[in-house]
């Protein structure tokens, strides 16, 4: 299988194409970084699986395993010579790819794991005690009900907290610190962790996981 490794062009989805130079890579302005370029997999048929390099995805075209694809293409590709044109060989990546064999066993979403990245991102770095934002030298996972009193390590029980906030509430639960939450804790969607987990969405691909976000109160 023919390796692709030469990115020519990468476009943020629905803007105008540059010309190749054919000499250098070209990127528009504010485009992200190409590593930073993340696609988004689906399986045959249409559900969300999670973000892929274009490594992975050029993979999937080279071997003939994309069912489908979904907006413009966002990113060029350039391979080898052949030896009997020498000319070289291109292929365009879209931002969303269906794959023909990637088809999830169940309908049901899989829980997004449980980390400090994952949580501080559902909270958007603010601390739900005190509401103020902090970086992740200073946030920390409170548990609303405490473990020492029988609480669970999950979703619906932890929130961002500043090392003060935390400190203060201590081994109690809001009600008995008289510190009420800003929000309500709760678990993820599948969906809602893939908007979380990357900072580089296209434009394409966020029109796409926003018609599948869950409707939920989070008051």
């Amino acid at each position: 299988m023919e390796a692709y490794s030469a990115i020519t062009r990468l476009i943020p989805t629905g803007s105008a194409a540059a010309p190749d130079s054919g000499v250098s890579p070209e990127f528009p302005p504010l485009a992200p970084r190409r590593d930073a370029v993340r696609l988004l997999a689906l399986d045959a048929q249409g559900r969300a699986l999670n973000w892929i390099s274009w490594q992975d995805a050029a993979c999937l075209y080279a071997r003939g395993a994309v069912a489908w694809t979904l907006g413009d293409p966002c990113m060029t590709v350039h391979g080898g010579l052949c030896r009997a044109t020498g000319t070289q060989s291109r292929m365009d990546l879209h931002p969303i790819i269906a794959g023909r064999s990637h088809v999830r066993a169940s309908a049901t979403d899989p829980t997004p794991a449980l980390t400090n990245t994952a949580l501080f991102a559902r909270d958007h770095q603010l601390c739900l005690y005190c509401g103020r934002r902090a970086g992740r030298q200073v946030l920390t996972r409170d548990h609303v009900e405490p473990l020492s009193r029988g609480g669970l390590d999950i979703w619906e029980n932890v929130v961002s907290a500043c090392f003060q906030c935390n400190s203060r509430k201590g081994a109690r639960t809001p009600q008995e610190a008289s510190m009420p939450l800003l929000a309500v804790p709760f678990r993820p969607s599948w969906i809602e962790h893939l908007i979380l987990s990357n900072r580089n969405i296209l434009a394409d691909q966020m029109a796409f996981l926003s018609t599948h976000l869950p409707r939920r109160d989070r008051g």
